[in-house]
């Protein structure tokens, strides 16, 4: 085959992927506006396994049509080209460059994985690229009047649902703006509003992301639009606070479902609203995870080249599942599952990758981290340090090919670095410990409203981010809440211990909240806080009374917001940031 026709066949194969990718995520606004909620998990779930299907079926075409069980250097030197080429006026040219990649990672081995053959760096930088302006629209109240310009955006937007009191949501959302950006407060004909074209959709909400320019500058905003109590639409809140923005685009939520003609040009919207979100991070957020992990590895070579450094043993205790290693600067983690577990793991390598596997494809609710699944990972021995490169051996032998100059990784994952709670509690002062022993409940509360069981709840899982988050990170226990089995613990009597039994007997999937504290708040005073503030986890009714929720499809809704960002306040449902 000539190298044009392959370069064609794989433009193709993104082609069908983008398409289908777009007419599933097209699915999500009736069944937003329908309130079928179970369509819009099954979408999310589809659209994260949809992408390694599609590159399989293109690497499959590409076998049958010529050989590739080497690599032709001088051919896939000449495709690349010729695939450059059919990139220079594509409006995805970015996320195809990505699905490139990946079908020729599939194709060839790994010691072919340079720039030679693929985009380790990126094609585009002197290419056409799509302006913001491609994604957003503007609005002038100039023109209209600020409340007639306000009702455009929201007509525009077509919820395919009428809102229940539209009129009294503008001016709560007027009020709102004037309170928490007085900035913006200025006369109608001195601003303009950039709206994006689409809603972003997640769970039960749609967030209307956009901002303002005036004279004073610009204010970058999100509306959150829900459904209330009679099945109309209601403006529930807005959000200005850089922070807040930030949170729920954050790296432990469930991805946004949005469409998008020009990926690039939204990304570069967002990036313009939120500056400190990476090009990774923003793509990871509206659902394009596989070039997500394009950005963050061209990132990390980046790192690699500017930072004279080597990998070492995260701080913390040491994991009885998975090794974990960092670079001293570098706000990452690297996960790789060992050969050997402890013995209070009763389960082996295959579990621990469902499990990952069902975080990813799960609502996390923001308090589960994001994990990037990388696969022959080469690793330069002269960057890990000698302690590191000795655990490698000892520990992920399995795992590792190793030569003279380089170590191969097979599989791992990697997390945004956070600070283990265990370690943050040692230096926290008062208020500090009681604040995050307060959002670790809450941590586990949002869980299970979602189907999770944390497992392995110890203090050294969870993390703290640098919002002051509790997180958590460690899923090799993780399972479905309604699979879990919760008891009151036995009272065991003079009887049976002089007769040598015990009334207390454990199934696997046995679990008694009574011991929660005894087995992971040692400390007392840990422990007097979280009596004192979430005594109900430690009762088996409020766990049952969760599994039954969760049969019934009784779904709490969990805010990614302050509950005083939240607009009436008669709503009285419980949530937090």
């Amino acid at each position: 085959m000539a190298p044009q026709e392959i370069a064609f066949l794989i433009i193709s194969g993104f082609r069908k992927h983008y398409s289908l990718f777009q007419d599933i995520t097209e699915q999500v606004p009736h069944a937003f506006a329908t309130q079928q909620w179970h369509i819009i998990e099954k979408v999310n779930k589809s659209r994260i396994s949809h992408y390694d299907e599609r590159v399989s079926d293109t690497v499959n075409i590409l076998r049958l049509h010529f050989n590739t069980s080497q690599v032709n250097n001088q051919l896939w030197y000449q495709v690349k080209q010729a695939y450059i080429e059919i990139l220079s006026f594509h409006p995805q040219a970015e996320l195809a460059e990505t699905f490139y990649n990946s079908v020729f990672c599939q194709l060839f081995h790994h010691s072919y994985f340079n720039n030679n053959f693929i985009f380790v760096t990126s094609s585009l930088s002197s290419a056409t690229t799509l302006p913001v302006e491609a994604e957003y629209r503007s609005y002038f109240p100039v023109v209209d009047g600020l409340k007639p310009t306000i009702h455009k955006i929201i007509s525009n937007i077509n919820f395919l649902c009428e809102f229940g009191d539209l009129e009294g949501d503008i001016r709560l959302l007027q009020k709102a703006f004037i309170k928490q950006a007085p900035n913006t407060h200025q006369q109608h004909f001195k601003m303009r509003f950039d709206i994006l074209n689409t809603p972003f959709y997640r769970n039960k909400s749609a967030y209307i992301v956009g901002r303002v320019i005036s004279s004073t500058g610009t204010q970058p905003f999100i509306i959150a639009v829900l459904h209330d109590a009679n099945g109309k639409l209601k403006i529930d809140a807005l959000i200005t606070n850089s922070t807040q923005m930030s949170l729920i685009f954050g790296f432990a939520r469930a991805y946004f479902m949005v469409q998008t003609h020009a990926p690039s040009a939204l990304v570069g919207f967002l990036n313009q609203l939120m500056p400190s979100k990476t090009q990774a991070e923003l793509y990871n957020s509206i659902g394009f995870h596989k070039h997500g992990k394009t950005e963050f590895y061209r990132a990390f070579l980046s790192h690699q080249n500017s930072h004279n450094e080597q990998f070492c043993v995260a701080p913390g205790t040491p994991g009885m599942v998975m090794l974990v290693f960092t670079l001293p600067t570098f706000p990452y983690v690297f996960k790789v599952i060992k050969d050997q577990f402890s013995e209070s793991k009763p389960f082996g390598r295959d579990t621990v990758l469902e499990r990952y596997q069902l975080v990813k494809n799960h609502d996390r609710v923001g308090r589960m981290a994001d994990t990037l699944e990388y696969s022959n990972v080469v690793i330069r021995k002269s960057q890990i340090d000698a302690e590191l490169l000795e655990q490698m051996r000892d520990k992920l032998a399995n795992s590792i090919i190793e030569d003279e100059e380089f170590i191969v990784i097979k599989h791992l994952y990697i997390e945004r670095r956070i600070t283990p709670l265990n370690l943050y509690l040692q230096d926290a002062s008062d208020a500090e410990a009681e604040f995050v022993i307060d959002d670790y409940g809450h941590a586990i509360k949002e869980m299970l409203h979602v189907n999770i069981f944390p497992g392995d709840m110890l203090l050294k899982n969870f993390g703290v981010s640098r919002h002051k988050r509790v997180i958590f990170y460690d899923y090799d226990e993780v399972q479905y809440l309604t699979e879990m089995n919760f008891k009151t613990l036995p009272k065991t009597s003079l009887n049976d211990l002089y007769c040598g039994e015990s009334a207390l007997s454990f199934a696997p999937n046995d679990v008694f909240p009574e011991q929660l504290c005894t087995f992971v708040l040692t400390n007392p005073k840990l422990r007097a806080i979280f009596e004192r503030l979430h005594p109900e986890l430690l009762t088996p009714d409020y766990w049952q009374q969760a599994q039954r929720n969760i049969r019934q499809h009784i779904t709490k809704h969990v805010f990614p917001y302050p509950q005083n960002q939240r607009f009436g306040q008669h709503n009285k449902n419980k949530g937090t940031l």
